[in-house]
């Protein structure tokens, strides 16, 4: 996948799903107390504070035990109605939609891959390419090497599925364990050359719209084909759902959506991958699944998006998340719920139980610290500060006191000609939209941004600003000295190295109505 920036932070409207309402959550599984269940809430509150002191930013979880909801949270300003990117838990909805086709008689997994693309293979295609099957693409097993496939082009106006069949194939494929995102992307085309839509839309009537899911954007290639490997944006009860149906074998309310034999088959050990009985990435692959200890399996996603299926207790965990790395989830799920999951219902515990959801009705991610007000407040709001040309496309930005009088902070900005308020909560998180000019073609909605700001320092205000559908926050300090103004910008979470901003304004005329 493509490294994520400074300028996809502030511009790319990644995955924003439309027509959700924040009002309505849309519940779709039945609620209950954890001990009806046979958990303790006290096992759960245990579990909830570890993965706060643990795991770097959660966003949300959610436990189903024996198809009911026994517990669910949000961080604030993450919320139950928001969608939330998967990244790579993208893979496993992929996965479906080729076990949907061939239970459709459209394609089978022994099927040579570029037999669906003859006119787009190379003259004199390899050996191995040839023998590549649409299994191997599963189980990531094509054959290719990292080096040979990474970085792959796909925020490009290349012909993808192109790009994909000229890179070499080292091995013979089913022989090499490589994991494979441009692999999933030609899953994705397969599907869409056999059934004539994208993945997205042959999975509305079949998976989405069954399971209640509200008109999921899953984003696309300049040649109009759904990303596969990552891109699909969901809630907390949707993944959650999800996870439950294949708990249940494909089953729903009394339809059997995927065919049992394909869950059992895209869930089992496919691909061996490591030596280490213990390790959570060493327990094998399946069908665009991990495998997991203790006889689980998971989709996972970048910067901590999980869904982890656990047969043998009845039981789906969700959870989202912005961290760098993703162990401690798996570590806190093996060491405080699988072992607090009985065989029977418990003794109530009325005590706990209102202990748990006072918990979770009081989460969220951390405000920043600081004071209200500076010494300098007053003069620094009298000005307006000029940047000259940078890649940033900052062009002026301005610090005044919000107008509701609430100790919030308002940054006024011009950024690549679009003027824009951030309102930065004092003590809190206000939520805001970033219009995203430098967007590329496709992806032109609003971000959904929250903001918290502080003075750090009598000379700097600092800012929190959280893309709360993402996993991704901003770090904006503002340094003033006399007639300037030093901007620096750090993404907390990258998939390449962080390359921070750093602009010097000049205070210039104010321009901004106040």
């Amino acid at each position: 996948m493509k490294p994520v920036s400074l300028l996809v932070f502030l511009a790319a409207g990644l995955s924003t799903v439309p027509g959700v309402s924040a009002a309505s959550p849309l519940e779709r599984l039945p609620r209950s107390t954890p001990e009806e269940q046979g958990i303790s809430a006290a096992a759960i509150l245990r579990y909830v504070d570890a993965l706060e002191t643990k795991v770097r930013s959660p966003h949300s979880f959610m436990l189903v035990r024996h198809g009911r909801v026994v517990a669910e949270g949000w961080w604030t300003p993450y919320a139950a109605a928001e969608p939330h990117a998967l990244f790579s838990l993208s893979k496993s909805f992929t996965s479906t939609a080729v076990g949907l086709a061939i239970s459709e008689g459209k394609l089978r997994v022994s099927d040579p891959v570029i037999g669906f693309f003859p006119e787009k293979a190379p003259a004199n295609p390899s050996p191995n390419l040839q023998a590549m099957r649409v299994r191997d693409l599963l189980r990531m097993s094509s054959g290719q090497h990292g080096e040979d496939v990474d970085p792959f082009p796909f925020n490009t106006d290349q012909d993808l599925v192109r790009v994909f069949l000229a890179k070499p194939v080292a091995h013979r494929p089913g022989t090499h364990f490589f994991y494979n995102t441009a692999g999933t992307y030609m899953l994705s085309a397969i599907v869409q050359k056999v059934t004539g839509q994208t993945v997205r839309d042959y999975l509305g009537p079949r998976l989405f719209e069954p399971l209640g899911m509200a008109d999921p954007r899953w984003d696309a290639s300049a040649q109009g084909i759904t990303l596969g490997g990552y891109g699909l944006s969901l809630r907390t009860e949707d993944i959650a759902c999800f996870g439950q149906l294949y708990l249940q074998r494909g089953r729903w309310n009394g339809r059997q959506l995927v065919p049992a034999a394909w869950v059992d088959e895209a869930t089992a050990l496919q691909t061996a991958n490591g030596s280490d009985p213990d390790g959570n990435w060493d327990q094998g692959y399946g069908y665009q699944f991990w495998r997991c200890p203790h006889n689980c399996y998971r989709g996972d996603g970048a910067f901590g998006q999980l869904c982890v299926v656990m047969p043998e207790a009845d039981a789906v965990l969700v959870v989202t998340a912005g961290t760098d790395e993703l162990g401690p989830e798996f570590n806190l799920t093996w060491e405080h719920l699988l072992p607090a999951f009985a065989g029977a219902p418990l003794q109530p515990d009325p005590a706990a139980n209102r202990r748990l959801r006072e918990r979770l009705a009081g989460l969220s991610l951390p405000v920043q610290e600081g004071r209200a007000s500076s010494p300098i407040a007053a003069d620094v709001a009298r000005k307006q500060f000029t940047f000259a040309d940078n890649a940033l496309g900052l062009e002026t930005l301005a610090l005044v006191p919000a107008k509701d009088r609430t100790g919030a902070m308002t940054v006024e900005c011009k950024l690549a000609g679009i003027g824009q308020r951030i309102v930065c909560g004092q003590g809190s998180w206000r939520k805001g939209v970033w219009p995203a000019p430098h967007t590329p073609p496709g992806l032109g909605d609003p971000a959904p941004i929250a903001a918290s700001g502080a003075w750090t320092a009598d000379d700097t205000y600092t800012v929190k600003i959280v893309r709360y559908q993402t996993p991704f926050t901003l770090q904006l300090r503002l340094r003033f000295a006399g007639n300037q103004v030093a901007v620096d910008l750090d993404q907390e979470l990258n998939f390449g190295e962080r390359h921070p901003v750093h602009l010097v304004g000049e205070a210039s005329a104010p321009t901004f109505s106040r």
